[in-house]
């Protein structure tokens, strides 16, 4: 359980509201997925924490509140600014660091996405390209680079789909996902459209029109 802090030199913080029984489970949860996200059982509460809250906290509230050192704290948040998932804030009268979250679930969905790929994509896309451009010495060679060309392909495929969808403003996204199967049944009209003659169909009526339109709504 928190305690109220007191009163300092770098200014006065307001007693912590205690963590109720249902954020605590949101917290130790993010704790135990952590690992399987590539991050520490550490990062994944203080994350939780700043998230369910909703406010700005500095260090030494986040330690009081998980029962963490306040060196684990540093290192965390250290952590989630590199993931660009925490950003820093400061307030009047307060020398210390506060610490919050982007506002929109979106911004930190696509964030999220968006640094795997640097972290992970990237660098399978840059040793992809580089066994690629090398001569095969052999049949054994020219196999796998037939299979590094496949591999590279899908990921580069998966990253322009990436980088479209990253434009996509969150109402748009929120309205593709929700489409779910209906996307595939648009994409069925739209080449039965283009298997026929244009030459009858004004530029209004052309089914990639019409898509858009449809996903815009």
């Amino acid at each position: 359980m928190p305690n109220s802090q007191t009163p300092n030199a770098l200014g006065a913080s307001p007693p912590l509201t205690p963590l109720t029984p249902l954020t605590q489970r949101f917290i130790s949860h993010f704790g135990e997925m952590g690992s399987r996200w590539g991050i520490n059982r550490t990062v994944g509460q203080i994350y939780a924490l700043l998230y369910v809250l909703g406010q700005p906290l500095n260090a030494d509230q986040i330690a009081d509140y998980l029962t963490f050192s306040r060196s684990n704290v540093s290192m965390g948040l250290k952590e989630l600014q590199s993931w660009r998932l925490v950003k820093l804030l400061h307030q009047p009268g307060d020398r210390r660091e506060y610490f919050e979250p982007p506002k929109d679930i979106w911004d930190i969905f696509k964030t999220l996405l968006e640094e795997r790929r640097r972290r992970e994509i990237e660098p399978t896309l840059s040793m992809l390209r580089d066994a690629l451009l090398e001569n095969p010495a052999n049949d054994i060679d020219k196999q796998a680079q037939q299979r590094m060309r496949e591999m590279y392909n899908l990921i580069e495929l998966s990253s322009s789909w990436f980088d479209d969808v990253q434009r996509l403003s969150p109402e748009t996204l929120a309205s593709l996902m929700k489409m779910g199967s209906k996307v595939k049944k648009l994409l069925d009209v739209r080449d039965k459209f283009r298997g026929t003659s244009s030459s009858s169909k004004t530029h209004g009526d052309h089914p990639d029109v019409q898509l858009t339109v449809q996903l815009k709504d």
